[in-house]
């Protein structure tokens, strides 16, 4: 049973970043859905995982650089571990929601590997959003503590979209594959096993961690609500742009004035 949970971490782990994570999902049928079911249970932890790596960064660049720097060099190097995995999910959804007047027109720009206008836009404005709001932050420490629970947070924020929205059939990826697999259930216990992450944000910043919540219930209400009538489901290009929203609206609920 333990070998089958630390195959479950390995295998979020793979889905999440580039990095060579030995492991993952049992090739065997009858275990493979069970292994993809129990990874979506650590997507968060990753996700934090991955916000401390950022945050060691911003932390060791702050004592050579400004923290505007340090914060840019932060965000290339998490943007090599993800293998920008979310923000090339951001321009895909943009381009298609913003140029696509059908789902099918939706769907045929999200295959598509080019990026327009739509896409290099929202792309710059989400990118710019998560980086002024940390460079907003007071100093490292803090600049660290929200990139640790925006990453948790941001991926959260997928398990509930996957719950939320029905995959669209037909779809290869993660909006076929990982998303049937995901339900509230299971968004429940990931978020107990990344409870740890989130009370610290509460303790050490309520007001920051409590508009985060709300964000991104709001985000989820509206979101559900576009992808259903939009293209009457979900892909993976919609999930990994709503774990870099996720990621955003809580950057920028940790750098509000309340």
């Amino acid at each position: 049973m333990i070998a089958a949970w630390l195959r479950a971490l390995a295998t979020a782990a793979q889905f999440l970043t580039r990095l060579p994570i030995p492991g993952g999902a049992s090739a065997a049928p009858e275990s493979f859905a069970q292994d993809i079911g129990r990874s979506l249970l650590f997507f968060p932890l990753v996700g934090a995982a991955i916000g401390a790596a950022a945050a060691i960064v911003v932390i060791l660049a702050d004592a050579l650089w400004p923290l505007v720097l340090a914060v840019l060099i932060a965000l290339i190097i998490e943007a090599r571990v993800t293998g920008a995995l979310h923000e090339d999910a951001v321009a895909d959804v943009c381009d298609g929601l913003g140029g696509g007047r059908t789902a099918e027109d939706v769907l045929r720009i999200l295959k598509d590997s080019r990026i327009g206008a739509f896409g290099a836009l929202g792309l710059g404005l989400a990118v710019a959003l998560r980086a002024g709001g940390l460079m907003a932050q007071p100093d490292a420490m803090q600049v660290a503590l929200v990139l640790v629970i925006s990453g948790c947070m941001g991926r959260l924020l997928m398990l509930a979209v996957m719950a939320a929205v029905p995959a669209m059939p037909g779809r290869e990826g993660l909006g076929s594959h990982v998303a049937p697999a995901a339900n509230w259930r299971g968004c429940g216990i990931a978020a107990l096993l990344a409870a740890p992450v989130l009370l610290t944000g509460a303790i050490l910043d309520p007001r920051g961690m409590a508009g985060a919540l709300l964000g991104c219930g709001v985000f989820l209400w509206w979101y559900r609500r576009l992808l259903l009538r939009r293209l009457g489901g979900s892909t993976g290009d919609a999930i990994g742009a709503a774990g870099y929203a996720g990621i955003v609206l809580t950057t920028l609920a940790f750098a509000a004035h309340f």
